[in-house]
This record gives C-alpha cells, structure tokens and sequence, in this order.
C-alpha cells in the first residue's frame, strides 16, 4: 500500500511526524480523546511537505462546565461531522 504524506507537522503531540492531510486547510488528529488541530502554512519541509502547526486541542464535545461555557465553544469540524455534540 502506498501511502502519500503531504503535511509536516510541527509541535503538539505529533511534533516532527508526517502525515496526509490530502491538501486540507485544518488536519484535526483524534489522539487520546482529544481532538489535536494542525493548521497549513505557507512554508516547505526539506522534503517538500507542506508544514502544518500546531493550533491546540479540543474536546469532541467541546466545552466542559466549569471549564469553559459549552454553548460558546469553537466548534470542530471533525467532531460536528462525527455528531459529537454533549450541549444539553
């Protein structure tokens, strides 16, 4: 099987590690629970992958009480399409 690696992923969990992100704009990883973004750069690896930074990590429900307000959150795309969505 081949596998095409296009991003280059810089900082996080994943820090110095490849992955597809098939051209996307936003590569979200599911590690842990969490849900870990990786935001496209303008710039090039050595190897000529398309550098990603790190943008941080949200829960696949979003918010938590007590941590912050659920019906506030910043929604992730990943998660919404998952139907993850524990706002009661």
């Amino acid at each position: 099987m081949d596998t095409k690696t296009d991003a280059w992923l810089v900082g996080g969990p994943r820090d110095g590690s490849t992955h597809d992100a098939g051209g996307s704009a936003l590569l979200e990883l599911e590690i842990d629970g969490l849900i870990h973004r990786y935001v496209r750069t303008t710039k090039q690896h050595d190897d000529d992958t398309t550098v990603y930074n790190y943008d941080g990590a949200v829960a696949p429900g979003g918010g938590e009480p007590g941590v912050e307000d659920p019906a506030a959150r910043v929604a992730s795309p990943r998660a919404d399409a998952e139907g993850h969505d524990d706002r009661r």
